[in-house]
């Protein structure tokens, strides 16, 4: 696709080509109207005088050898005689004779059809173009007066010939000036252009975001300074919305850690009690004992939704994780190994390299995040899916993959399956007691290590995936 810039100047370039195509038709054809209007006037002016000396009376003794007379006649001048139908004679003026021409039958015929008193022109065989004029002589015969067309085609070549010369420069002028013209009205468009390509390489899915400068101004009322204008209130607005947007995520992620810290503590006294009332039920009833054991697994789990909110707002606030050294290979084993045993009727596969891959994190947070991922296909799979767990080298960095080839991820949640309370079904979803934070929490902790969390999914296969630098 061709730019705005070449497109606008090759546009003005073509336009001043078609306006001196148009200005060079009109001169040639009035040119040559003019040039040959003067050879009408020459013609008329002379009144057949020239083969007017062809006459009888001028030569009485022998006519038919008759020669006319070529004094002040301009070089090239035709003349000829013709009486009762017939052509008698044809002669050309050289220098300061006439010589005598052979005119070919067509020529004759062409002559001797000339109209009385209107110019024509005429091509002769061996003499090319002529503009002739027939005028009726004194004895009855007409006389035919013709000049040459090569004078008037030459003035014409020639003045298309310097028009052309002339328009080529002039076009060539012209190309250059639209060219640094052109280059110079876009320039605002060339800042917008920048501007508007730093913006869109900008993350703006989160956190605090500092847009670009503004476009320059550059004067009022033209289109660009328009656009310029525009531009800048719609950056204007998507900052403002930005800020509006970031401050309320952090109020809801203050809430959020606020909450589960106040929520922790009353949490784990419920379950505290629960658990002694269970050890010691004493003479309670049956659905006593039942209530007690459903209060202590429900507080469990808002146990640990509140332990994932907690890791949530630590991971926002970037505080940071431990760096030691994790055997990545020992880690996805036994992440394997308790997913295992959770879920007996899925089929699990492990795939590991020969030598133990070592990275520096923290390692309590890297095995939550691959066991979410391994929950997250044990839950939402049915029994008897195949789920492979691997570990692959990269250079510079080292992936651990969670595959299935369960009924995959639907495409209206792909790209938000990492954002918080992203359920795949909520009914399902609630059966096994799931929040939405799972895989949440995978994209938190890669981030932390300077990592990535991604996804491959199509029917019948899905791929989870952390990515991890060396």
């Amino acid at each position: 696709m061709r730019s705005l810039w070449v497109r606008l100047t090759a546009g003005l370039v073509l336009l001043l080509a078609l306006s001196c195509l148009g200005v060079g038709a009109a001169t040639w054809v009035e040119m040559d109207r003019f040039l040959v209007g003067r050879l009408d006037q020459q013609l008329t002016e002379s009144g057949g005088r020239f083969p007017a000396s062809l006459e009888h009376d001028r030569w009485p003794d022998d006519a038919a050898h008759a020669e006319p007379d070529a004094r002040g006649q301009a070089e090239g001048t035709f003349c000829a005689r013709v009486a009762d139908g017939r052509v008698t004679g044809g002669w050309v003026v050289r220098g300061r004779a006439t010589v005598v021409t052979d005119l070919a039958a067509d020529d004759r015929r062409t002559i001797v059809a000339l109209a009385v008193g209107h110019p024509r022109t005429v091509r002769l065989a061996r003499l090319g173009e002529y503009r002739m004029l027939a005028v009726r002589g004194r004895d009855g015969d007409v006389l035919i007066t013709g000049l040459p067309m090569e004078p008037v085609e030459s003035t014409v070549r020639r003045l298309l010939a310097i028009e052309g010369v002339v328009f080529a420069v002039v076009l060539l002028a012209a190309g250059a000036g639209a060219a640094v013209w052109v280059r110079v009205a876009l320039s605002p468009l060339r800042r917008v252009t920048a501007v508007a390509s730093h913006v869109a390489e900008l993350p703006l899915s989160g956190g605090d975001v500092a847009l670009p400068g503004r476009v320059p101004a550059t004067g009022s009322g033209t289109e660009v300074a328009r656009l310029s204008a525009a531009f800048d209130r719609m950056l204007g607005h998507i900052e403002t919305s930005l800020v509006r947007r970031q401050r309320s995520q952090e109020r809801l992620r203050t809430f959020a850690a606020d909450a589960s810290h106040e929520l922790r503590t009353p949490v784990t006294a419920i379950r505290g009690h629960a658990e002694f009332a269970l050890r010691r039920p004493g003479d309670a009833p049956e659905h006593v004992r039942h209530a007690l054991r459903r209060i202590h697994a429900e507080s469990a789990r808002m146990g640990d939704l509140v332990e994932d909110l907690l890791l949530l707002a630590r991971l926002d606030t970037g505080r940071p994780l431990a760096a030691e050294p994790v055997d990545l290979t020992r880690l996805v084993l036994d992440a394997v190994d308790d997913a295992r045993a959770a879920g007996p009727d899925h089929r699990w596969t492990l795939e590991l390299p020969g030598e133990p891959v070592e990275i520096t994190g923290d390692e309590h947070r890297l095995h939550q995040a691959v066991a979410n991922l391994l929950g997250n296909a044990r839950v939402h799979t049915p029994p008897g899916t195949s789920v492979t767990a691997r570990v692959v080298e990269r250079p510079g960095e080292v992936a651990v993959e969670v595959e299935d080839d369960g009924p995959g991820v639907p495409d209206e949640l792909r790209g938000e399956v990492f954002e918080r309370f992203v359920r795949a079904d909520p009914s399902r979803s609630r059966r096994a007691g799931g929040a939405g934070l799972g895989l949440a929490i995978v994209h938190g902790v890669a981030a932390a290590h300077g990592g990535r969390a991604e996804l491959a999914a199509e029917p019948g296969r899905t791929v989870f995936r952390v990515v991890l630098p060396r």
